[in-house]
Order: C-alpha cells, then structure tokens, then sequence
C-alpha cells in the first residue's frame, strides 16, 4: 500500500530490490546525494509514472526521468549563473545509463547576466518558460529544427540578442517569449 517515498539528502545509495513490487508506488523523487541505485530496485512498481532524479553532471544541472530515459537542463540549485559559452550535450551518462537531453527546463539559465552563447544540441524537443530571462550578454543561440516549442519569457530581457533563427519546426511561442529583446 505504499503510495509515495521520501527520500532524505543523507541516502547515497539505493540496494537491488529496495522498493521490489511496491505496485501501488506512484512517484520518487532521489535526491542528489544518491550515487548509486542497484538492480531492479523498482522492479514490480506497475503504478510508478514518475522517478526523478537531479544531478550536477560537467558543471550543466539535469532533472533525469529514469522511466522515459531523458534529461531536462534545470537551474543550478546553488543559485550561481553560468559564464561565457555553453553547449548543452545530447546525451548525459549518469550510473552507467545515458539519458537523452529533451527539454531546456523552466528557468534553466535565468539571470544569467555572464552567458553570452549557448548551443542546443538537436535532441531538445522544448524551451521552457523563462529558460533564458534576462540573460542581458546573450549575443548567440541556435534553436535546431528538434524544437517545437518555446516557453513564456523564454528569452525576454535578452538586451545583446540581435537576431535569432525559428525553424519551421516551433509550432508554439510563449506569451513575451522576446519581450525586451
């Protein structure tokens, strides 16, 4: 009958089998502190839709979905911007399991007044809402043809950005998603 799990920041790793047939389990979200997960740990959990996980992987912070396989690019928890160029990987490898780079996730690179160019690799389906506020040095971004939406105030405040390329392929655009731009 257990339903969700906690668990705490001291946990660093999780054994085979720790949450084995918990079927009516229906979300986990492991800490970073966990650095290992074993074999079937939740082997049986038929009601688990969701089990996050989020990690510092090359100085780039990810949300890891271990169910879909793939990654979301989110903030750095610590607060702190990031500098200069950044090219966001396809694929990040966490515990010996690659996971596919998605999404540029909601607030990802806000304020990060010091970020003059990133790169977004053609595995990214979406660019979230505020992804890249008031990046004010931004002077360059690709959005490759993989993107089919763009967030609300995705790139609003972005004051160096003096020209930018929509592929075909966005089929959405937030409301401001260039405001101040």
């Amino acid at each position: 009958s257990l339903t969700s799990i906690t668990i705490p920041s001291s946990v660093t790793s999780i054994g085979g089998y720790a949450f084995g047939d918990c079927s009516s389990l229906t979300s986990v979200t492991i800490p970073s502190s966990v650095t290992s997960i074993g074999n079937d740990a939740f082997y049986g959990c038929d009601s688990l839709t969701s089990c996050t996980q989020e990690v510092s992987i090359n100085g780039l912070y990810f949300q890891l979905d271990y169910l879909a396989s793939t990654a979301a690019v989110i903030p750095n928890p610590s607060g702190a911007g990031y500098e200069g160029a950044v090219t966001i990987p396809e694929t990040v490898n966490q515990g010996g399991k690659e996971y596919s780079v998605t999404s540029i996730g909601e607030g990802a690179f806000s304020d990060c007044s010091s970020l003059t160019s990133v790169t977004i690799p053609s595995s990214v389906t979406s660019i979230g809402d505020r992804a890249f506020f008031r990046c004010s040095s931004l002077t360059s971004i690709t959005i490759p043809s993989s993107v089919t939406s763009i967030g609300s105030y995705a790139f609003r405040g972005c004051s160096s950005l003096t020209s930018i390329t929509i592929p075909s392929s966005v089929t959405s655009i937030g409301n401001d998603a260039f405001y101040g731009c």
